[in-house]
């Protein structure tokens, strides 16, 4: 019985944390992650603030908890779907097209989660600023590594300097967002599409393998 009693508080423990860090990644999307508080989640979703407190301990813990749960939406979006298709210019382009229906759709409210934090916490010190740029490390890293597999491939020139195209790549991808999220115009999507996929015709052995659009 006590096994079975100490399951349970297990269990609603956990579903607890998923009940605030839901809301915290919605709130730190839109203002922030100095917006979030022990207090104020509590008292938003009529939690006690020594039951949060005793899963957190901290608002750096919860501003850390938040960025891990937000990396495991990002990735269930973005990256996962990606990796169902093999290596090559099919799965870049798979990556290309889920992050700007990520950012489009509004996973998060306030657009691209890692954005805004990197932009709120970039000339910060401290564990959530290395967090953030870990996160952001790790992706920019991973698009290098998946234009590099299509380099190896043969479906990218040779001479492709990966981490130029990924930084382009990624800053296409950004501008729409900020775009978007300052002005609530979509128009930037189609466009960051449209100059991401000329970028990688530019790049590839056969253009014409490349699909017609980005968008969808």
């Amino acid at each position: 019985m006590t096994g079975t009693r100490t399951d349970g508080r297990l269990e609603r423990g956990r579903q607890t944390r998923r009940l605030v860090l839901a809301r915290t990644m919605e709130i730190a999307s839109v203002e922030g992650l100095e917006g979030l508080s022990i207090g104020r989640v509590a008292t938003e979703l009529g939690l006690s603030k020594s039951g949060v407190f005793a899963l957190f301990g901290s608002k750096e813990e919860l501003q850390l908890a938040t960025v891990r749960a937000a990396t495991a939406v990002y990735v269930r979006h973005v990256v996962h779907p990606a990796e169902e298709l093999p290596a090559g210019l099919g799965r870049v382009c798979a990556l290309s097209r889920n992050w700007l229906a990520y950012s489009r759709q509004r996973v998060f409210p306030g657009g691209c989660f890692f954005f805004s934090s990197a932009v709120e916490f970039g000339a910060r010190q401290g564990a959530v600023h290395d967090a953030v740029a870990a996160r952001r490390a790790e992706w920019t890293d991973y698009v290098r590594r998946t234009l590099a597999e299509a380099r190896g491939l043969g479906e990218l020139r040779p001479d492709t300097d990966v981490e130029q195209l990924a930084f382009e790549l990624i800053a296409l991808l950004e501008t729409a967002n900020v775009q978007s999220v300052l002005s609530g115009d979509d128009a930037g999507y189609d466009r960051a599409a449209a100059g991401m996929l000329a970028r990688l015709r530019a790049a590839a052995t056969d253009p014409g393998a490349l699909p017609g659009t980005l968008v969808g």
